[in-house]
């Protein structure tokens, strides 16, 4: 029988399954990535794996502690191509990232936390290579009372416009669950 994604992940309570979220990635070996938002890692070391030893996922928070988390994560399942960085995304420049650096940009459940989501958005672009992908998951409006609040929620048609204002390309949506939404943009 399956593992369920609340005995996989229990601490996301089974709300995303990020295993099956990133298998909607178009991920590749020596890919670099930016996890915007990392949180405890859920999602930098499935990341990591699936990037290989030639590639590089740069896990971004603003709080050390998280950051703290997926550094052991990393140590335990022995993987040496994540770089933990302490950044406020919403400051421009503040990733440290050379400008056109990444292949992709992924944030999950960092909109909702943001009154600069244009800022987010803005500094995943400049380090997005021309072609590259980004990738948005956030929390849907209506999720039958859980996560967050929902007058904090970011709606997925301001999202969208957001994203294509910095002139992304919507690319398609993604499978990810029944309490989130999301997206995929190429960076033309």
């Amino acid at each position: 029988m399956p593992i369920s994604p609340e005995e996989k992940n229990p601490v996301t309570g089974g709300f995303l399954d990020p295993e099956r979220v990133v298998d909607g990635f178009s991920i590749k070996e020596g890919m670099r990535i930016s996890d915007f938002g990392c949180g405890a890692g859920y999602f930098t070391i499935i990341l990591a794996e699936r990037v290989g030893s030639s590639g590089k996922v740069y896990a971004f928070d603003v709080m050390e502690a998280p950051l703290d988390t997926v550094r052991a994560k990393a140590r335990m399942n022995h993987l040496d191509n994540i770089e933990t960085i302490r950044a406020d995304l919403e400051v421009l420049g503040s990733s440290g990232l050379p400008d056109q650096s990444q292949d992709i940009i992924f944030l999950a459940n960092i909109l909702f936390q943001s009154t600069k989501k244009e800022n987010v958005v803005k500094e995943g672009s400049r380090i997005l290579k021309k072609g590259g992908t980004m990738i948005v998951i956030d929390w849907n409006n209506q999720s039958g009372g859980f996560g967050p609040p929902n007058e904090i929620r970011p709606k997925k048609d301001d999202v969208r416009s957001i994203i294509e204002k910095e002139g992304f390309l919507f690319e398609s949506d993604l499978d990810s669950g029944k309490f989130h939404f999301g997206m995929a943009f190429k960076k033309s």
